[in-house]
């Protein structure tokens, strides 16, 4: 018989991370998406200090990825080297899952998400609606993002030589770069649980049923996929990989598809 994964294995972080991923979603996350909806109420209301959170949020899950990826890089790539790995783009799921031209548009949502939520508590409202400051402040976010998507990206080509930081080449970095991508993926999750609290009863007949699961598998690519893309680089062809996402996804899932005023 095969012997179980190793869990806490390097890599076998992806996998370690459906795992919790799975635990949050049923014991945590309707809790904490709970007190987010109660912020965004609050958002409404026009309080400071709500805006202020959740516009901090989004700068994590802008900031969060290109940090992982960062210090995660050289890591990943010398432990390919010495399994005599590489990690190489193919024309399937690859080609689809890893475009960088989707995790550009997505973060650009976020960016907006950014400026209209910590524009106005840093600079005032009134410097804020001001043309000369706010069109300069676009083009900003649009190259800081380029450059954000870039160190992203990066991650998945191997490095021509050591990072000139000693700590990029300490086993830490790579641990705290883990730590950045779980951070990023449970606000994510944060977004994703969103759809359990929708009003939605039972449905109707099988047609709808298919319609609920068909959406929420495009919803799924959008939001799981890019947080985790990260280990998807090095566990994409094990069979395991996509039973595990489904469970990680699995809480949600059922909640929608069978209607989530029964979870009431």
């Amino acid at each position: 018989m095969k012997a179980p994964p190793k869990i806490l294995a390097k890599e076998n972080r992806g996998l370690l991370l459906d795992i919790v991923v799975f635990i949050l979603n049923i014991f945590l996350m309707q809790r904490l998406t709970s007190d987010v909806i109660d912020l965004f109420s609050l958002v409404s209301a026009e309080e400071p200090a709500a805006q202020f959170l959740i516009s901090l949020g989004a700068l994590s899950m802008w900031f969060l990825p290109a940090a992982g990826a960062v210090l995660k890089r050289w890591h990943f790539h010398e432990r390919l080297k010495h399994e005599n790995r590489t990690f190489e783009w193919d024309a399937g799921a690859a080609g689809c899952l890893f475009n960088p031209i989707l995790y550009f548009c997505m973060n650009l949502v976020l960016v907006s998400a950014i400026m209209a939520g910590l524009g106005p508590f840093l600079f005032g409202k009134r410097a804020f609606d001001n043309g000369a400051f706010f069109v300069p402040m676009i083009l900003l976010g649009m190259i800081a993002t380029i450059v954000q998507t870039y160190l992203i990206y990066r991650y998945f080509s191997p490095p021509k030589e050591p990072p000139k930081s000693e700590f990029l080449r300490h086993p830490e970095s790579e641990v705290l770069g883990d730590v950045c991508i779980f951070v990023n993926m449970i606000l994510y999750q944060v977004l994703w649980n969103l759809l359990t609290f929708a009003p939605l009863g039972r449905p109707s007949g099988p047609g709808e049923f298919i319609g609920r699961l068909l959406v929420l598998c495009f919803i799924a690519l959008l939001i799981y996929f890019p947080p985790r893309m990260f280990y998807l680089a090095e566990d994409i062809h094990r069979r395991r990989t996509w039973i595990t996402m489904l469970l990680a996804n699995s809480p949600v899932i059922i909640r929608v598809l069978i209607g989530t005023r029964e979870w009431s």
